[in-house]
């Protein structure tokens, strides 16, 4: 575990030193409904060993991971009746708590969600479009 006991809110609800209503858990991850959830069923899906983003989790924590978030994404809208979900991370910009989670939420048409949480923008041209492609790809390897 990366930080002391206590000093991560979601690792003290992994140690069950905090409160949370689980809805999954196993070996490697657990998943808890948000207490300010955008909707009821908002699922929250950490893995258990202490992470703040996505690329600090180990490869072998990757599967684990996506597997569960794979199987609340079916489960969630499921039992709530709702159509379908927003499965969503952010990694360190506007990441509440700093361990990895992953979000499940329920979603029906007209729920209000308007897609993406921030302003959307345009590339000024396919040209520059395809230079971002570019510098990704490089920094990829």
């Amino acid at each position: 575990m990366a930080t002391t006991k206590g000093a991560c809110v979601f690792c003290s609800i992994v140690h069950g030193d905090a409160k949370a209503a689980v809805v999954w858990s196993d070996d490697a991850c657990l998943a808890f409904l948000d207490t300010k959830p955008l909707f009821f069923g908002h699922v929250l899906v950490v893995p258990k060993e202490h992470v703040v983003t996505l690329p600090e989790l180990a490869p072998a924590q990757v599967e684990p991971l996506f597997a569960r978030v794979r199987e609340l994404a079916r489960a969630v809208p499921a039992a709530l009746g709702a159509e379908g979900s927003f499965v969503a991370m952010n990694n360190g910009v506007s990441q509440s708590v700093p361990h990895l989670h992953v979000h499940v939420v329920p979603r029906k048409k007209g729920d209000g969600l308007k897609g993406f949480f921030w302003p959307r923008t345009k590339y000024p041209s396919e040209e520059a479009m395809h230079a971002v492609a570019a510098r990704i790809r490089e920094t990829l390897g």
